[in-house]
């Protein structure tokens, strides 16, 4: 009789994991990053490649990264969210060009506009590695101490914007 429920059990305990795993959101996948400081770099802006950027610079204020670049469909679906979220001036957004021509860069965000506060060159795609970027776009909340609180895979909607982002950059800014 035991040796049937064994093989049962171990059944069983398999469905269980596929139906957790099913009803998980491929969006949110957990980053090892939260919670952990963002991965420090110093690259040359988009349009002024002899101007650099630090997440360093940002000490002291919440700020939101946005992976793109030109070649990414989902990144002009998302653009025109991003642009709504930076007029409203709730935090600074910056843009880290992944694995993109500058030349590219530079005439999507002519024809689609420039919501950044800059953008940065990560032509080799170096730095989307150490903040494990899966594809583009990705977005990530940081923190006045420079840590990671909230990583999105995938286009920021207006939904995540209203009921994560911008309430946790709220919370964050209070703290």
């Amino acid at each position: 009789m035991n040796r049937y429920l064994l093989p049962l059990g171990v059944f069983a305990g398999l469905v269980l994991l596929l139906g957790v795993g099913l009803s998980l959101n491929p969006r949110e996948v957990p980053s090892p990053l939260i919670g952990k400081p963002a991965p420090s770099f110093e690259l040359p802006q988009l349009h002024e490649p002899q101007k650099s950027f630090a997440p360093a610079e940002m000490k002291g204020k919440v700020w939101v990264l946005n992976v793109w670049a030109s070649w990414c469909a989902a990144c002009r679906d998302e653009h025109p969210v991003l642009a709504d979220f930076a007029r409203s001036g709730t935090t600074p957004l910056y843009g880290l060009n992944y694995k993109d021509k500058r030349d590219d860069a530079i005439a999507w965000l002519k024809r689609y506009g420039d919501p950044y506060a800059a953008s940065v060159v990560d032509a080799d795609g170096r730095i989307g590695i150490d903040y494990g970027v899966y594809g583009v776009p990705e977005t990530y909340v940081i923190d006045k101490q420079g840590v990671i609180r909230y990583k999105r895979i995938g286009p920021v909607t207006p939904a995540i914007l209203k009921d994560k982002i911008v309430p946790l950059i709220t919370e964050l800014n209070r703290g």
